[in-house]
């Protein structure tokens, strides 16, 4: 019997005019997750069609009651919520445990529930305490996302007055489908629901330890909360447990300047040594490995040098090596790791330990968040996380390689150390404008070069510097329109998930049939996977429907060749692959295009603002659900791929590499 799951995969390849059965063949031979689903009788099914029917029904009036009123339109997703958790269940074979229906049957009543207030011009969840889910439109996919709080019962008798935020990172669960995780945060307010704070429990789009999608998904949450609630942005803390502690040791290290205190609990920190993945054969690709400096948090150590963090671990816990290893990367940068190792106890909190995290962190948290420390230590691998408080990196030397700030407050001044830096701006400390005693400009000390800067008002200005060769000069605005990785825009392939981004099918006639299914293919597998292990379906469009909006506002992914997809056809002659009938070539590397077919990520020559994907969509699909540690890049910026070839994606990689800091083909 053909899972459910696969139903769309199937719809896909049907548009396409070829056969699934390789593709459904290949999917029933890996490990996925969710697990299929366990049978429910066939007239609570009827009933739960009926019921997501009618909730249906009552968005849809919704929508065209409020049509011209955006403020209610706004609040249609913590409707939507609960029709997705429960239509997906359904058409996706996942009501996985007993209790399931139960809470399908409470979701769904809450959902009419607030459909029927909302048309009454009312929405009593916006004010109400206690357990509270919510809902929001994910700007990478336009998919509804769930989140859920924990209101402090502070907010009802002083709605005005700000409130400390907690973000709590869940563990991994491969049942934890939109259903369960909605019935969870109705239920419970988790390990830490501390007094006049409010809790924010990410879905963080399932289990990939907030990474890539999860990772904006936090953020994408936390903004909606900031909205909807008074938070102070100033006192915000990050903790988790597990998995959750790995996606804590992530997001606190990766940015630094965000948070007041952070208190990762178990999980994993880096790669290498986690999985052991270089004790074992075949050793991940040279490119894998180099990526692995995408999010090993041991590297990016050093922007906890402004960040409080406080380590939790059970004392016979195996995942205690995570804040080991983060002990032993801090120490390297001169930094010390608080550690409270519980007695005892293996993969769990112990109480008394629990109870003197809660106090510390608690008192960590009513400091809060300084903006604007004299000193900060930015350090980082990658244009894509370039920020720690008032220092921002906007050019390396060359990426995964190590770059450096070392920023400080000075008499007169700033002074600043860098490495593998070409470009940095500096948003001006109050304190560094009012050292200046009677004098006009700043001092700001780069490298050993002086340059002067005027005066800032209150503190508020900032500045901008790039360095030629050994010297550095202050410039007035970005360059706008030149070829040059920068934030956001640096790669490599999987980073173009990070964002807003449109599928694009082709419409043509391929120049290799072969080749064409294997692209085909490729696509069936990303749309599949990105509703399994990102819960989300993507945007799909056919070729010749792509409008200048659709240029203007997403990374476009392209599947096909020159020949069989429009658009890949009017900028093929602007990319840095050569792509006919008999070749295909990235720099000297030329193979016959029956053989082999690129993959790679370029600014789009359409909207050099966004990204244009060739034949590819996250490359981690593979062993992403089967382990939260191997959700790492396996492939950098372009490769070429055999398509004739057997075996797994990896072991069919012909030639690989990055792009140079202007996205050009760099020499062997």
């Amino acid at each position: 019997m053909v899972r459910a799951r696969h139903i769309f995969v199937v719809l896909i390849l049907s548009w396409l005019m070829m056969s699934g059965d390789a593709m459904l063949q290949a999917q029933s031979q890996r490990r996925v997750a969710p697990q299929p689903g366990i049978k429910i009788e066939s007239e609570v099914r009827s009933e739960l069609e009926s019921g997501t029917a009618a909730l249906r029904a009552d968005i849809d009036g919704l929508r065209t009651q409020f049509r011209q009123q955006p403020r209610a339109l706004a609040l249609l997703p913590d409707i939507e919520i609960f029709h997705k958790a429960v239509h997906w269940a359904l058409v996706h074979d996942e009501f996985l445990r007993s209790n399931d229906v139960s809470i399908a049957r409470t979701l769904l009543k809450l959902g009419r529930e607030r459909a029927a207030q909302l048309a009454e011009g009312r929405a009593p969840w916006q004010t109400a305490t206690g357990l509270v889910v919510r809902g929001f439109v994910s700007r990478i996919d336009g998919s509804i996302q769930p989140y859920g709080l924990v209101v402090p019962a502070s907010f009802a008798s002083e709605s005005s007055r700000t409130h400390r935020l907690d973000v709590w990172l869940h563990g991994r669960d491969n049942n934890l489908t939109d259903l369960k995780f909605l019935g969870d945060r109705l239920r419970s307010v988790g390990d830490f629901a501390p007094a006049d704070t409010f809790v924010l429990h990410p879905y963080g789009r399932y289990c990939n330890a907030f990474k890539f999608a999860g990772e904006v998904d936090v953020f994408e949450a936390l903004e909606h909360a900031a909205t909807e609630y008074p938070i102070d942005r100033s006192r915000s803390g990050i903790r988790g447990f597990s998995m959750g502690g790995a996606g804590t040791w992530h997001l606190a290290a990766h940015h630094g300047g965000f948070w007041s205190a952070a208190a990762p609990g178990a999980g994993f920190a880096e790669t290498a040594e986690y999985t052991k993945a270089l004790a074992k054969e075949p050793k991940p690709a040279w490119f894998e490995q180099k990526l692995w400096h995408l999010y090993d948090a041991t590297d990016y150590a050093a922007n906890l040098f402004n960040l409080p963090t406080i380590a939790y671990s059970g004392e016979l816990d195996k995942q205690k090596q995570a804040a080991d290893i983060m002990a032993r990367a801090m120490k390297a940068e001169g930094l010390e790791l608080t550690h409270l190792i519980g007695p005892g106890v293996e993969h769990k909190y112990e109480p008394k330990t629990k109870l003197e995290l809660a106090r510390q962190f608690d008192a960590l948290m009513a400091r809060g968040n300084d903006p604007w420390p004299d000193r900060v230590r930015l350090t980082t691998w990658t244009l894509r996380y370039n920020r720690n408080k008032w220092v921002t990196v906007d050019a390396m030397e060359r990426h995964w390689e190590r770059a450096r700030v070392d920023a400080e407050v000075v008499e007169g001044g700033l002074k600043v150390a860098t490495t593998n830096v070409t470009e940095l701006t500096l948003s001006i400390p109050p304190q560094a404008a009012r050292s200046i005693k009677g004098e006009s400009a700043l001092t700001i000390q780069i490298d050993q070069q002086r340059l002067s800067f005027p005066r800032p008002d209150a503190g508020n200005g900032t500045a901008s510097f790039s360095k030629r060769g050994s010297r550095w000069k202050q410039v007035r605005t970005e360059r706008d329109g030149e070829l040059r990785k920068r934030h956001g825009l640096q790669g490599p392939i999987d980073d173009a998930f990070m964002d807003s981004f449109l599928v694009v099918q082709p419409t043509g006639q391929p120049m290799d049939p072969a080749v064409h299914q294997w692209a085909m293919a490729e696509l069936a597998h990303f749309t599949n996977e990105w509703r399994a292990q990102f819960r989300g379906d993507v945007r799909l469009k056919f070729d010749h429907a792509v409008t200048e909006d659709d240029i203007a506002h997403h990374h476009l992914i392209l599947f096909g060749d020159p020949q069989s997809h429009h658009v890949l056809g009017r900028i093929a002659n602007q990319l840095p692959v050569r792509w006919d009938k008999s070749r295909v070539q990235i720099g000297t590397v030329t193979f016959p295009s029956t053989q082999c077919a690129p993959v790679l990520i370029y600014p789009n020559p359409l909207n050099r603002e966004r990204y244009v994907v060739i034949n590819s969509g996250f490359t981690f699909w593979q062993e992403g659900s089967a382990s939260n540690a191997q959700q790492t890049p396996k492939l950098p910026d372009f490769a070429l791929v055999d398509v004739t070839g057997q075996g797994r994606s990896s072991e069919r990689i012909r030639h690989a590499g990055f792009f140079g800091e202007k996205w050009e083909v760099l020499r062997p």
